[in-house]
């Protein structure tokens, strides 16, 4: 054996991906939450599969109350109005993934966190694994008769409009993702709380900006809670479920991280 073959030898091979059927899935349902209590809960959990405390889990998320949640990279001044958020009682948040802002309302969103093992996206580019982790809900919502695709980096996109984005966190041995989709939506309430920038202040700009969501709502005509549940379905089929709940340790460490980190001034102006 030539020494360049004995150093070939030696390479150990790539292990592959894990496939979603080597876990047992738990769905989290919680009652509505504050959107603060949603940015720390988020972390807590992928920390706690990172950790192996916890199954893999998807978790549906409900508001309390309107809420723009700003990437972990996003400057606030840049994203949002603060005039416009104070006049609809609209809170700010920063969540721990990066990704663009979002704004919600109660009822009008549809909301969901995976929290995976690292091993299931392993080798995956970052935009592979968006495309990958949501594959479900691509399938999904094709079976409700909308032809959804991945529009890089993480938009969920249709022929009429962008339906929601994704985000991502990669946190020890887990992966974070989390996809808001719009049920329906306030656009002109959404761009008086977001700032779209300047190229698009003009009346054709902000008709654009309205334009660019279409909702699951106009596009379906089924509710909300319909929609919700047909997607778990598919999950359900697709990879397995079982439901479970939210720990009281899970919970602690949640309010102490919103103590320590999120439900601080300096984390929510962290980006200049």
């Amino acid at each position: 054996m030539t020494p360049s073959d004995s150093t070939l030898s030696d390479k150990p091979t790539p292990l592959p991906p894990t496939q979603w059927r080597d876990y047992q899935w738990e769905l989290l349902r919680t009652p509505a939450l504050d959107p603060l209590m949603h940015m720390a809960l988020d972390a807590v959990l992928a920390d706690e599969v990172a950790a192996g405390r916890r199954a893999p889990s998807i978790r549906l998320w409900e508001w309390t109350r309107a809420a723009v949640v700003i990437g972990r990279f996003q400057s606030l001044k840049n994203e949002v109005d603060p005039v416009g958020a104070q006049r609809h009682g609209v809170e700010v948040v920063r969540r721990v993934s990066g990704g663009g802002a979002m704004f919600v309302e109660p009822g009008n969103t549809i909301t969901y966190s995976v929290y995976a093992p690292g091993d299931l996206v392993r080798g995956m580019s970052f935009q592979d694994s968006y495309a990958f982790l949501d594959r479900w809900v691509i399938d999904a919502l094709g079976t409700l008769g909308i032809k959804a695709w991945y529009q890089p980096l993480n938009d969920i996109a249709t022929d009429t409009g962008k339906i929601g984005g994704a985000a991502q966190a990669r946190r020890g041995g887990a992966v974070l993702h989390h996809v808001t989709m719009a049920y329906d939506i306030d656009a002109d309430k959404m761009v008086e709380v977001l700032r779209i920038g300047k190229e698009k202040l003009s009346d054709k700009g902000t008709t654009s900006a309205k334009k660019r969501v279409d909702p699951l709502r106009s596009q379906t005509g089924l509710a909300r809670d319909v929609i919700i549940e047909h997607m778990m379905q598919t999950f359900r089929t697709q990879n397995g479920l079982v439901d479970a709940n939210v720990q009281a340790h899970e919970w602690a460490l949640a309010r102490q991280q919103i103590e320590q980190k999120y439900g601080t001034a300096q984390w929510l102006a962290l980006v200049p």
